[in-house]
């Protein structure tokens, strides 16, 4: 896919400038530059990554087309799955967004810039509130579908194996074709960041009359946690991995994550899922 592309809306062009500013106040001209173009598979997460056929926008990549100074990055859009594959096997250079896991800190150096958490997610019901991981175990009549590729943590891929186990479980590519089963009454729950559930559904039509009807149920197994990038321990050299760590580190002392993030989401999706660092 090549370069960002630079196509852009109001909304857009508002946060490039509100990023432009925030990185010109901590000095990005003063870090070390990178020897070659940065690597970064990219899937639809939200309003963090948004692609629109060859355009690819949202929070994290207006951070990064705003660090060309510094660094040039090349964005290519991929299914999650495959995105995770390149980053374990050295083809990916940055892994973001992403959320802290032990098997991601294996093949990468962590850069912590929000912290977030998953929720249950579900279309609003009576059915009593799923208190925790057993609970929903226990309710097997709940139809679970998850996005392939997605990871939250061990109690997160515990839950995957007893879900599986009990033949409950529904796999998907993206979050706005989870949004779509739920929607059909196929899947009863999904797990994900509420954020990244909201951003799929804002400008789809088909499932937008659904926002205001999501029910978000925390669970003790799926705390708050960090989220940021991975660089890569395989694809690149320590140069360029020094580089880029002092980058990254500079943007998330910058707020300019949580300012994206403010920009974007309405308050109540945030509450759920989203606090800056």
């Amino acid at each position: 896919m090549g370069n960002i592309p630079m196509g852009f809306d109001r909304n857009t062009a508002l946060l490039r400038i509100l990023l432009f500013c925030s990185f010109s106040a901590v000095g990005l001209q003063a870090l070390a530059a990178c020897s070659r173009l940065i690597t970064v598979p990219v899937a639809a997460t939200g309003r963090s990554v948004m692609i629109n056929g060859e355009q690819i926008d949202g929070i994290y990549p207006d951070i990064l087309r705003n660090l060309n100074e510094a660094c040039k990055f090349t964005l290519t859009a991929v299914p999650r799955a495959r995105m995770e594959l390149m980053f374990e096997t050295g083809r990916a250079d940055l892994l973001i967004p992403a959320s802290r896991t032990p098997k991601r800190d294996e093949h990468g150096i962590f850069i912590p810039m929000i912290y977030n958490r998953a929720t249950l997610i579900s279309v609003d019901s009576n059915r009593p509130i799923i208190t925790s991981a057993q609970d929903l175990l226990d309710k097997k009549d709940l139809k679970v579908t998850l996005v392939r590729g997605f990871d939250y943590g061990p109690a997160y891929q515990d839950l995957i194996r007893e879900l599986n186990k009990q033949g409950r479980l529904f796999f998907d590519a993206d979050p706005l074709s989870v949004a779509r089963l739920l929607k059909a009454g196929i899947a009863d729950i999904t797990i994900m960041a509420p954020s990244i559930l909201a951003g799929a559904m804002m400008d789809d039509a088909r499932v937008q009359d659904m926002l205001d009807k999501l029910r978000f149920e925390p669970i003790p197994e799926l705390p708050w946690g960090d989220s940021g990038a991975y660089i890569s321990k395989k694809s690149l050299n320590n140069e360029d991995r020094a580089a880029l760590k002092d980058l990254l580190e500079q943007v998330a002392k910058s707020g300019t994550v949580w300012k994206g993030f403010l920009r974007y989401y309405p308050a109540n999706v945030l509450k759920e899922s989203i606090r800056p660092r």
